[in-house]
């Protein structure tokens, strides 16, 4: 029974292209999630998958030069907020990184987030997702909600010139209506910094 489970598992693994990422409860309809488990992880020791996380899997993508490509981080992220039907707002270094104003990647990413406040361990790094406000979720732009988390980090009176550049620039290529929206949820003193973005 337990080789049907482990083929069954395998067989709605490999319809789906690879890269995809599965939690356990997906296979729910072929065995429970003790059986479901136990599958998996015959799975991982035979090389077929990669366990990336407590309960999270994925069939790798095969690259010709450097081989096995997991999925980043941030897709992990939206996995698992995508499962809990969860709104994401990246924040702190990691708003500062996805806008170009850091090379370096942050070892512990948060997120704002309406599901439950954890971390999830991803290798040597963390996904940490903080209970937000409904207010600190409310952000509609892609560019401008990591303008305002970046500048939050950064602080009141210390972004540099350059770095006030770098944003007002990017947010050119937001949609006037969704900064409009986002500046009216920001602090007085990011919205002076950011309105006058000619």
């Amino acid at each position: 029974m337990s080789e049907s489970i482990e083929k069954q598992v395998l067989y709605k693994i490999k319809r789906s292209s690879r890269g995809t990422l599965f939690f356990v409860n997906v296979f729910s309809e072929i065995a429970n999630s003790k059986s479901a488990n136990k599958a998996l992880e015959r799975l991982v020791k035979s090389g077929e998958i990669e366990r990336v996380a407590q309960g999270i899997y994925v069939r790798p993508v095969m690259d010709t030069y450097i081989g096995k490509v997991l999925p980043s981080i941030e897709q992990i992220a939206v996995a698992i907020a995508k499962r809990d039907r969860a709104t994401l707002v990246p924040t702190g270094s990691y708003a500062m990184y996805k806008l170009g104003l850091t090379m370096q990647v942050p070892l512990n990413i948060v997120f704002y987030s309406d599901t439950s406040a954890r971390k999830i361990k991803i290798g040597k790094q963390t996904i940490t997702f903080k209970k937000a406000s409904s207010k600190n979720l409310a952000f509609v732009g892609k560019i401008s909600t990591l303008a305002i988390q970046a500048l939050r980090t950064i602080g009141k009176d210390q972004a540099s010139a350059e770095e006030l550049e770098q944003i007002r620039g990017l947010l050119k290529n937001e949609d006037p209506k969704h900064l409009q929206h986002d500046l009216k949820l920001a602090p007085i003193w990011i919205r002076k910094l950011l309105e006058n973005n000619d």
